[in-house]
């Protein structure tokens, strides 16, 4: 997740997805992952207080913001390096699995969303910068 001033994505030059200030999230299903995990990212993502109040501290939630979301599926986010060079997915959802889920997040923060299963080309301008990784 990383905190933006503005952000969008686009498949074959098109943008399918943008926002202004608010979260990006880029979300990884791994295997094992259920409808409750994806409620539970759901939740977090809409009560983590990562938007700062008058005195400068990040004590406002996303959801109390008015913040607006942008979810990319991502599964290179379980791309195993630590035997050889070449990336392993073993961790991640096959398509069948990770996209009903991911199709869930992003309906429950009624966010804006890349193609799953497309290649995208993001862009984004960091606000901070704040990123976070959050795991169900």
């Amino acid at each position: 997740m990383q905190r933006v001033s503005s952000a969008s994505v686009a498949v074959d030059g098109e943008v399918v997805g943008a926002i202004g200030p608010g979260l990006v999230v880029l979300l990884g299903v791994r295997n094992g992952d259920d409808e409750a995990a994806a409620e539970r990212i759901v939740r977090k993502l809409l009560a983590l207080r990562v938007f700062e109040d008058r005195d400068g501290r990040m004590n406002i939630s996303a959801a109390d913001a008015g913040a607006e979301f942008l979810c990319v599926s991502n599964f290179t986010l379980y791309g195993d390096v630590r035997r050889g060079n070449r990336p392993s997915f073993v961790d991640a959802a096959p398509p069948e699995v990770a996209e009903p889920l991911y199709e869930r997040v992003r309906e429950g923060l009624a966010a804006q969303g890349g193609r799953f299963g497309a290649r995208m080309s993001m862009q984004l301008v960091n606000h901070g910068p704040v990123t976070l990784l959050l795991e169900s």
